[in-house]
């Protein structure tokens, strides 16, 4: 018992002791500040913390930002047992003691054991490998964070048993709430001193931290401990001060770290782009933080075959010049041929045509048998018995040394990988090429093919993708391509909170369950409907579900999307609903709506062939297009015009375009049959109209029933934005 009291009151100590930035971490989510993107409300991530339900997850980000601070947090939030483990300075022995602790628990107290590793792209692939097993079978529940790319520095069988989470850099106004609470908290912070921060103090320490708490935090500490109180208690900490605390800019390059894969992308985009100022600051940006101007001149010599390339052959040789001049020179002298490599770069005609060797290894590994063509064999061997190499014309013996002959595999005859562009000494390559290849083609079949590759930041859920996918493909073509239009438009985000309010059919709301894994959906449908949309939800993980409601949400969360699907078919009959999105949407937030147009819808009478019944045919026609056109019918009566004045006048800034749709639809007999009942608008019209029912109904019969029509309709896509944006 003394010895618990001793180490209680030695770690109270410690914590009392200990830097600002430590003493103010965040406790709470509610304490917690930044990365709205993943904690904020209704995310999934608040949502998994909140009730508990955490799967193994990884926070990747630069410094600073809140990684390890969020895993305390969710260690003061969740039930099972907690242990934390730096990397750096643990190994496989303290692996095996949390796991065997973790065994334990569960074994007599039926308590979940959850690992936070600092720095978890520190361990070695043995290190990682003694981890996995015991992930997988769910003995702990791991938390990782780290600063290095997760898809590149940790096993990847980790990675894909955990969601990843990917924090940014703090803002200023971030920064500037974390000052404020440091020097407002009595206790761990100096809310129980008089301090004074200018306002040009404050902003320098901000833009200096460059988005990193922990770099703001540490400058306030210094100013505040190194400057004496004036005459009434108060530590003024004016702009000389600020400067003294926190003089370079930490620059966000760590050499092994996503900072410096993000920067040299930077910089070779920028050359790529033939932009030199740019391309000459990313440079000076790697320079300036310790990086070796030997790895940018690889990077260089490789962007002078893949981005410049035959534009201009001689780019190779400029840089390889400057290179050698560089090893003879050293530093600091040795930054001149540097520049100039990077000038030369950024200055001269581009080509990415050397990228054709990329596709032809993309169709070798696409094929299953691309067997060489016979005339191509050696025939050194096997000529006689086997015919190889028979066939094959040797070019030296043709005019101009060429002559049109199969190179390609069979299955790839005719297909193109390099095309020269119009830049530089290629310009000169091109009609050449082009003339050539068409005799080539002249005498073979053009065939082609082309493969892509689908990533995801989170774990793969071989079920629960299958599930949806299923759920989404088997609505119509038509809808099908609604659907997918709808999404295209919307740029549904990963972390999106998105509301459908049309989710009775289930079309867009299982498709934007699929692409909001880390963010979370609402669906409004009709009472009747959520029994059948919950069952089919009963198939995903509790946290996946969709929130499903008969009516708005009551709550204040805002939407990024909102997306609907024949929302307004009854648009004059109740215009003010669409006021009230502007409730519901996020700042940045869009609503993207596609609604069928009555007035355009397919006539029946374009579906029947008339002959012989020209007169009937006049008089169907004038019926249909009174019914569809009738001032009194409020459900027909309007067009994409009146759509669009409509969401004009509830204070939208509207874009709409429309498209027309055309499938093969099969009528029952029962369809056929339905316009002719008694209460039928259509039959009561044809009656009123003086058409002879009884000759239209057995021509519509006989051509129409059980037989495949082509069927139009025109749908408005439309995107909803807030005025002032």
């Amino acid at each position: 018992m003394n010895k618990n009291l001793f180490e209680i009151g030695r770690k109270a100590q410690i914590e009392t002791e200990s830097p600002l930035a430590n003493r103010m971490r965040p406790r709470t989510l509610d304490e917690y500040i930044g990365q709205a993107h993943i904690v904020g409300r209704g995310r999934l991530l608040r949502r998994a913390i909140e009730a508990d339900q955490l799967s193994s997850i990884i926070f990747f980000g630069p410094p600073g930002v809140g990684k390890t601070t969020l895993a305390m947090v969710i260690a003061n939030s969740t039930k099972s047992h907690f242990i934390t483990i730096n990397a750096v300075l643990s190994g496989v022995k303290e692996i095996r003691a949390a796991i065997a602790d973790a065994h334990e628990r569960r074994e007599l107290y039926g308590q979940r054991t959850t690992l936070f590793v600092d720095e978890v792209h520190r361990w070695n692939k043995a290190q990682q490998d003694a981890l996995l097993p015991h992930v997988e079978k769910g003995t702990i529940l791991l938390i990782g964070a780290t600063t290095a790319n997760p898809y590149f520095e940790v096993q990847q069988a980790l990675v894909s048993r955990s969601r990843v989470f990917q924090l940014q850099p703090l803002t200023e106004d971030d920064l500037r709430q974390v000052m404020v609470q440091a020097l407002a908290e009595p206790t761990r912070g100096y809310g129980g001193l008089d301090v004074r921060l200018e306002t040009a103090a404050a902003d320098h320490l901000i833009n200096v931290a460059n988005g990193d708490a922990r770099s703001v935090l540490n400058a306030l500490e210094l100013a505040v401990e190194t400057t004496t109180a004036d005459q009434t208690g108060t530590i003024i900490i004016d702009l000389a001060v600020a400067e003294e605390s926190i003089q370079r800019r930490a620059v966000l390059y760590d050499k092994d770290g996503d900072a410096h894969y993000d920067t040299i992308s930077a910089f070779i985009k920028s050359i790529r782009g033939s932009d030199p100022d740019a391309a000459l600051y990313w440079g000076a940006k790697m320079v300036y933080a310790g990086e070796d101007p030997r790895f940018i001149f690889r990077r260089l010599a490789i962007l002078a075959s893949e981005d410049v390339g035959m534009a201009d052959p001689n780019a190779a040789v400029i840089v390889e010049s400057c290179w050698k001049m560089f090893e003879r020179l050293g530093m600091p002298e040795g930054q001149f041929p540097l520049a100039q490599a990077i000038l030369y770069l950024s200055t001269a005609a581009k080509s990415n045509t050397t990228m054709s060797f990329f596709d032809a290894l993309k169709s070798v590994q696409a094929e299953r048998e691309a067997d060489v063509p016979n005339a191509l064999k050696d025939g050194s061997r096997d000529a006689k018995g086997l015919g190889h190499g028979v066939g094959y014309k040797y070019p030296h013996a043709y005019k101009d040394h060429w002559v049109a002959q199969q190179y390609l595999p069979g299955a790839l005859q005719g297909r193109v990988f390099y095309q020269p562009s119009d830049q530089g000494y290629e310009g000169t390559l091109a009609t050449q090429v082009s003339r050539r290849r068409e005799a080539q083609l002249a005498v073979l079949a053009l065939t082609g093919e082309e493969s892509a590759e689908i990533l995801t930041m989170s774990p793969a859920q071989h079920g629960r993708e299958a599930w949806l996918q299923r759920t989404v493909s088997n609505t119509g073509a038509t809808l099908g391509a609604v659907r997918d239009r709808i999404f295209a438009l919307a740029n549904v985000k990963r972390n999106h909170l998105l509301l459908d309010l049309t989710a009775d059919s289930g079309l867009l709301l299982w498709e934007a369950v699929r692409q909001t894994p880390e963010g979370g959906v609402w669906g409004v449908a009709a009472a009747d409907k959520l029994p059948l949309l919950q069952q089919q939800g009963d198939h995903l993980p509790a946290l996946d579900r969709p929130h499903l409601l008969t009516a708005l949400p009551e709550n204040d969360i805002k939407f990024e999307r909102i997306i609907a699907y024949n929302r307004l078919s009854r648009l004059l009959e109740n215009p003010a609903q669409i006021s009230q999105w502007h409730n519901y949407l996020a700042a940045d937030g869009i609503v993207v709506l596609a609604q069928t147009i009555p007035q355009k819808s397919q006539r029946i009478y374009d579906l029947v062939d008339w002959a012989g019944h020209e007169t009937l045919r006049e008089q169907v026609m004038q019926t249909e297009e009174a019914l569809w056109t009738n001032a009194d019918n409020r459900l027909t009566n309007w067009d994409e015009g009146v759509l669009q004045s409509v969401l004009e006048k509830a204070g939208w800034h509207v874009v709409l375009e429309t498209e027309t749709f055309e499938e093969q639809r099969r009528l029952g007999r029962t369809v056929v049959q339905r316009w002719f009942a008694a209460d039928n608008p259509y039959h009561a019209l044809l009656v009123q109209n003086g058409v002879d029912v009884g000759q239209l109904r057995p021509l519509y019969e006989r051509q129409l029933v059980d037989q495949l029509v082509a069927w139009r309709v025109q749908v408005a896509f439309v995107r909803l934005s807030e005025i002032n944006r």
